[in-house]
């Protein structure tokens, strides 16, 4: 991942280099708007897809629309008059071209039923920015989509500080949620993802740290200092969560 000047740029900007990197916004906005033109035109045409150009836009913009929803693999194929499978096919594209993550759901056994449906996240929050029509950080900001946003720019963090460990969530039927569940062999970190200068800590998030006794259970938001929010549980702001130990 590129060094960015701050984590707002970051998150701005997205971590692809010439983007994040770019003098200005104007400049960043300009070299995403032609990756998307290049890679839907160019490298996702290569692939003899059979998908004509507007409807890949489409898709791509519904998906934005959708960050960090559950799958509705159905519903998604009927706005775009496509087969289940056929849109699974391209998922399954986007996927590997790292352009999309479906989060899967933990398996674990625990007393209540669990959301078993993976969750959709554009990887790069520039490229999510761009088909959003933010521009500026204090758009980013007042944007209804901010909250998904900075969730998915997280978990990718933190992902990426962690690449031996297994990603996935994990959401109970009456809305408990852990936003990441992280493991490795036995051991278990969880995350909980707010933009909240002043996280609270939910009911459901702490039944589900005492029912998984993870190693790391933590609260990453845009505070200044970290600080306790009940024994065991940290908030810590996203410049010290994504710059942990790399394991």
């Amino acid at each position: 991942m590129a060094q960015a000047a701050s984590w707002q740029q970051l998150w701005l900007r997205g971590g692809l280099p010439e983007s994040l990197l770019a003098a200005a916004d104007e400049d960043s906005i300009d070299w995403r708007e032609d990756f998307i033109r290049t890679f839907l035109g160019r490298d996702i045409a290569s692939l003899e897809l059979g998908m004509p150009l507007p409807l890949m836009e489409r898709l791509w913009r519904l998906m934005a629309h959708i960050q960090c929803q559950t799958l509705n693999a159905s519903r998604l194929a009927g706005l775009l008059d496509l087969r289940s499978t056929r849109l699974k096919q391209l998922l399954a594209v986007l996927e590997q071209t790292f352009m999309l993550r479906l989060l899967p759901p933990l398996e674990a056994n625990l007393s209540k039923r669990l959301v078993r449906t993976p969750k959709l996240y554009l990887r790069d929050s520039g490229l999510l920015h761009n088909l959003l029509g933010i521009e500026t950080y204090d758009d980013l900001l007042a944007h209804p989509q901010a909250g998904e946003s900075w969730e998915g720019f997280v978990i990718e963090q933190l992902i990426a500080a962690h690449p031996r460990w297994r990603p996935h969530f994990l959401r109970t039927s009456n809305g408990a949620e852990l936003d990441l569940v992280l493991e490795r062999g036995r051991q278990r970190r969880v995350y909980e993802i707010k933009l909240s200068k002043a996280p609270r800590v939910s009911r459901g998030f702490h039944e589900l740290v005492g029912q998984l006794q993870p190693e790391r259970a933590e609260l990453i938001a845009p505070v200044e200092q970290a600080s306790e929010a009940r024994p065991g549980i940290w908030v810590r702001p996203p410049l010290q969560a994504i710059n942990a130990e790399r394991i």
